[in-house]
């Protein structure tokens, strides 16, 4: 019974985590029409920032210390953040360190054409990712981070942290989903659908283009880099190895484009749906749970989605 209570309880996590990346693509490309190719370097930023903030400072040369014995308190700790308020100053510094490397990366590529867009966010996402893989002092290397700590940590069984973990993830997920939905409802975003349709036409129309559109993209990364947060803390261990672009970028892309593009709740369901597919298939006996062909698979989906419904499941029409 407690196995299928800590599935489930990691199932929800994984799929709220992807569920908030699918959400932070859905501002930029289903809304704005920004090509990004660099989720998993958003992502991990994320997660970083809040690992390095709470955990303490990694020492590659104490490595067995640092990771089965090391009592010092991370920064927060430090500063006097006590209780559990060190987890929301995580999230909230993440989302702030996302925002300011967006902000720069936009102010620099968002006069670029959709497809030279999404090369550069490319390249950018793995610079980040070789950042924290090669420079050791930084986020100990490929050995990773270890010892996040836990949110509700007073709680001593694990099985009962995953569960209430797992709660707390999906209200951050609806509070978020619920956030953004009245943004894109705004007036704001009814612009950003404008630039998405006709950039000449909302040009025409008196709209800052390139303002908005940096505005939707340190929305999206802010958004992306609160997904990292909450999956660090709820799997207490990151390395570089984690945000392969496959697992932390292609797979978003899948989920938005089955849920529907341009629609929040479609980028939920999307989520939801993958993921399951995905997690599920791991059960399958044999070469059906090769991941290669769960790849594979993925592929397939996609391309006959955009062929028989292109709009998704939920897109608009």
């Amino acid at each position: 019974m407690l196995e299928i209570v800590n599935y489930l309880a990691g199932f929800a996590i994984l799929a709220s985590v992807y569920a908030v990346l699918a959400l932070g693509l859905n501002v930029h490309w289903g809304v704005t029409g920004l090509m990004n190719i660099g989720i998993a370097g958003f992502f991990a930023l994320g997660a970083y920032t809040t690992a390095l903030l709470t955990t303490p400072p990694p020492d590659p040369a104490k490595f067995e210390q640092f990771v089965f014995g090391g009592n010092l308190p991370g920064l927060f700790q430090r500063w006097g953040v006590g209780g559990d308020l060190w987890f929301l100053a995580g999230l909230a510094a993440a989302a702030l360190v996302c925002a300011l490397v967006a902000l720069l990366i936009g102010l620099v590529t968002l006069r670029l054409r959709e497809e030279y867009l999404a090369i550069v966010t490319l390249g950018i996402a793995e610079t980040i990712r070789r950042v924290f893989l090669n420079e050791s002092w930084l986020g100990n290397g490929s050995r990773g981070l270890y010892q996040i700590p836990k949110f509700l940590g007073n709680l001593a069984a694990p099985w009962l942290y995953d569960l209430l973990y797992a709660g707390v993830a999906l209200a951050l997920l609806l509070a978020l989903f619920f956030i953004v939905e009245r943004t894109l409802r705004s007036p704001w975003g009814r612009v950003l659908r404008a630039i998405r349709e006709d950039e000449v036409t909302a040009a025409a129309s008196g709209k800052n283009v390139f303002r908005f559109k940096l505005q939707a993209f340190v929305l999206g990364a802010l958004i992306m880099g609160i997904g990292g947060g909450v999956y660090a803390h709820g799997f207490r261990f990151i390395d570089p190895f984690t945000f392969d672009p496959l697992l932390a970028t292609f797979i978003v892309w899948v989920m938005l484009m089955v849920g529907g593009s341009g629609k929040s709740a479609g980028a939920l369901l999307g989520a939801l749906v993958i993921w399951g597919a995905w997690s599920g298939s791991q059960l399958l006996p044999g070469y059906l749970s090769n991941p290669n062909l769960r790849y594979l698979l993925l592929g397939v989906a996609m391309v006959l989605v955009l062929l028989l419904r292109p709009q998704g499941l939920l897109g608009r029409r």
